[in-house]
């Protein structure tokens, strides 16, 4: 095992990132990732399971950008008592409905925010 090759290996792909958002694609700046959202629920046995989602918006007006990290522990509030609802209307063994859940979410972050221009993105949803 060559240990100088995995002491340099985070160098170089701390470096990856400042040349992958000089080529196409929309710039790093404007998505905000918020932690994972986390709720309980029952599982398929009976006993206690986690519902967990990741989420985050991609907004492209700087200004509204600024409003959205000033907001951030609002829609963290918002975003945990929506999935707290919707973890408990699970049954157990039924996946959770992310269609009404993203639904939900961007109406949640429209009002927080006071206009519409921020994208919803949902990443996992999962039940374990």
């Amino acid at each position: 095992m060559n240990r100088r090759a995995l002491l340099a290996a985070p160098l170089a792909l701390a470096a990856t990132p400042a040349l992958a958002s000089e080529g196409g694609g929309a710039p790093a700046s404007t998505y905000l990732r918020y932690p994972t959202i986390t709720a309980n629920t029952f599982r398929p046995d009976g006993r206690r399971g986690v519902m967990t989602i990741e989420a985050g918006v991609d907004v492209a007006d700087p200004a509204l950008l600024l409003r959205a990290r000033q907001s951030e522990p609002r829609v963290r509030a918002v975003f945990a008592i929506l999935a707290q609802r919707e973890a408990a209307t699970l049954l157990p063994g039924q996946p959770p409905n992310v269609d009404r859940l993203s639904r939900q979410y961007q109406s949640a972050m429209n009002i927080i925010l006071g206009q519409r221009g921020a994208t919803l993105l949902l990443g996992t949803v999962m039940v374990l």
